[in-house]
């Protein structure tokens, strides 16, 4: 049992729908990260959540896992790849701690994937890139100030 004493439905918003998002690229953070060994307990995958900063999915949060220590050479050779892909992005290029990737703003490639065991839609974050300064708007540029004085030009 739990001690729920001090807990009212009537001021906490319920959760909603969990479908998942659209396949695409989203500007998120990691948030968490924890080394957490794998079901088998042959190894240790760290687990990513990441959540997505900005449009109609704000707030939505993804989880990544990679195989850092597992006896499959192929399956942590695939996770160190996408660990440096996902620090390059972050511009954290040896951590020595996955906290020091966390609240760090990259842009996170979503896909949609068929669960096998249920045959639900489920997302999966398949790669990593640097979210880019934002541009001005063509047309909104500042003119230079001419910093030759006035009775100089010609």
């Amino acid at each position: 049992m739990a001690d729920l004493r001090g807990f009212n439905a009537n001021e906490v918003e319920p959760t909603g729908d969990f479908e998942p998002i659209p396949a695409g690229k989203y500007p998120a953070v990691i948030t968490e990260s924890e080394l957490k060994p794998n079901k088998a307990q042959t190894g240790h995958y760290l687990q990513l959540t990441f959540e997505v900063l900005e449009g109609p999915h704000k707030g939505r949060r993804l989880w990544a896992r990679l195989n850092l220590d597992h006896p499959n050479a192929k399956a942590v050779e695939i996770a160190r790849a996408e660990l440096s892909a996902l620090c390059r992005a972050v511009g954290v290029l040896a951590p020595t701690d996955s906290v020091e990737l966390h609240n760090l703003p990259l842009v996170i490639h979503v896909k949609c994937k068929k669960r096998e065991d249920t045959g639900e839609l489920t997302n999966e974050v398949k790669g990593y890139s640097k979210k880019e300064a934002p541009t001005p708007p063509a047309g909104n540029a500042q003119p230079q100030a001419n910093s030759t004085p006035p009775w100089r030009r010609s």
